[in-house]
């Protein structure tokens, strides 16, 4: 099976050169030390510094600026822990990097250490794959603050609106779909003055070591250990968590990835009893940052 090319839509500039894959892409899992025995606790900022730099070595960054989206096109025996006849990726179209504005740079190119996404934020979005029923809400398009605010609990939808207020955004972009299984997936893309704004709302959220403020329909959610960190790759700093037993209603898995001036939220969730399947979540992570980086 051949791989799939990210081909750069048609600009005024030269297409980005090509480069290799991400390989090992669903390595076994590294999961996190054993707690250390209780000790005094360092001040609250130093906790905070601690949490973010915890989890950025759970963290997995993708680099796939003009390079092709591996993990949509690879053989299943390609991938390690994947070698099954259906491990339950979903069927994603091919993916291309959008065009940009004349003369502006790839976000993380040279010429651009603001790390600004130049091109429209609504293109950035990873498109639904094959069977997916489009959420009606999110379509894909702009989408208002009170919209992206429903994704928090009812009572905590005030403090992140006055976040918003403090640092506000360009723009917010979201897309969502229901697929055949009942696994909702939304994915929300946040964009910022500058890359400063993108970081600091991640710490006014406090997401780090935990998943920071509960999104709607969530219960004990914990730093997801099968998310590897052997991949670290340039651009893209992902923090993913998953809902622990016991659950309520719905299972949910979510991630946010900072990558330069933009904040992306994924979540996937499923009703009744079952845990939304892993290997899709990670998919559409993945391919989310790329489209990213």
């Amino acid at each position: 099976m051949s791989e799939q090319t990210v081909t750069p839509a048609a600009t005024g500039t030269p297409a980005m050169p090509e480069t290799p894959p991400p390989v090992n892409v669903f390595a076994p899992p590294v999961l996190p030390p054993e707690a250390p025995d209780a000790s005094p606790k360092p001040p609250r900022r130093v906790l905070r510094a601690v949490a973010r730099w915890t989890a950025a070595a759970l963290a997995f960054g993708v680099l796939g600026t003009g390079t092709a989206f591996g993990i949509a096109s690879l053989e299943r025996t390609d991938v390690p822990g994947l070698a099954t006849e259906d491990d339950g990726r979903w069927d994603y179209p091919e993916l291309s990097l959008p065009a940009l504005p004349a003369g502006s740079p790839r976000p993380f190119g040279a010429g651009n250490p603001a790390e600004i996404h130049h091109a429209d934020l609504r293109d950035l979005l990873l498109p639904a794959p094959a069977g997916a029923v489009p959420d009606k809400e999110l379509p894909g398009g702009w989408i208002s603050t009170r919209t992206f605010l429903d994704a928090y609990r009812q009572q905590d939808r005030q403090s992140v609106a006055q976040l918003l207020k403090d640092a506000p955004a360009r723009h917010i972009a979201a897309r969502g779909w229901t697929m055949p299984d009942g696994t909702v997936s939304r994915i929300y893309l946040v964009r910022f003055n500058s890359t400063a704004f993108a970081s600091g709302m991640l710490d006014d959220l406090n997401v780090g070591s935990s998943a920071g403020t509960p999104l709607d329909r969530t219960d004990t959610t914990e730093i997801d250990g099968s998310w590897s960190s052997q991949n670290d790759f340039e651009n893209t700093s992902s923090f993913v968590f998953a809902e622990q037993a016991p659950f309520g209603a719905e299972h949910v898995r979510q991630a946010y990835t900072l990558a330069g001036d933009t904040l992306a939220l994924v979540v996937h969730e499923r009703p009744g009893k079952r845990e939304t399947d892993r290997i899709p979540f990670q998919q559409t992570l993945i391919l989310q940052n790329q489209l990213l980086a």
